[in-house]
């Protein structure tokens, strides 16, 4: 955790990520959302549902710095953007291997859960393999990662990790029905 939060980012839409320490702090609904630093020239995956429509990005590191970000490329059939700042030299995440992942492994997610906790880190396990879903307008996304690490609203974006701090998942969703229910796209469909 300690190596990978550096390369893990919060995205705004629209507005920079609210301060907890502000007395009128309030938790945002919408408009936030986690993305993973793949190059140290500014790239960024994230998801589609995080930045779909967007005006304008606001990108926050974990030391604080913010960058105006712009969207580079979506695909929605697997629910992945990739976003670009113009900064250099940054930390980057390491990409693991999705496909020697294993059922009952250890499984760590990362990302900024309701857009203010930013660099949360919560743990479980992988759960299933080639799941399907359908999402909020009915498009459905295959071959997912099932996990029970917490992933909540924020963290769509951020990294799904193994025990030797590799991302090996781009966390998507959470089952709203149910608790424990996660899900992540496989880094190397990512």
């Amino acid at each position: 955790a300690a190596r990978v939060s550096p390369a893990i980012v919060t995205i705004a839409i629209g507005a920079a990520p609210a301060d907890p320490s502000d007395p009128t702090f309030q938790i945002p609904e919408t408009g936030y959302g986690s993305g993973v630093i793949f190059d140290p020239n500014g790239w960024i995956v994230t998801n589609e549902h995080v930045v779909k429509g967007a005006q304008s990005l606001t990108v926050t590191l974990e030391d604080g710095s913010t960058y105006p970000g712009r969207v580079y490329g979506t695909d929605t059939l697997t629910d992945l953007a990739i976003v670009k700042i113009e900064a250099t030299g940054l930390p980057t995440a390491p990409i693991g291997d999705s496909g020697g992942a294993k059922v009952g492994q250890l499984a760590i997610a990362i990302g900024s859960p309701l857009g203010t906790y930013t660099n949360s880190v919560t743990a479980g396990i992988i759960s299933a393999f080639g799941r399907t879903i359908e999402v909020q307008d009915e498009t459905v996304i295959r071959n997912l990662i099932q996990t029970d690490a917490a992933i909540n609203p924020g963290n769509s974006g951020g990294a799904l990790l193994d025990s030797g701090g590799n991302v090996i998942g781009i966390n998507t969703a959470v089952a709203r029905t149910a608790e424990g229910i996660g899900f992540a796209i496989p880094i190397n469909i990512a």
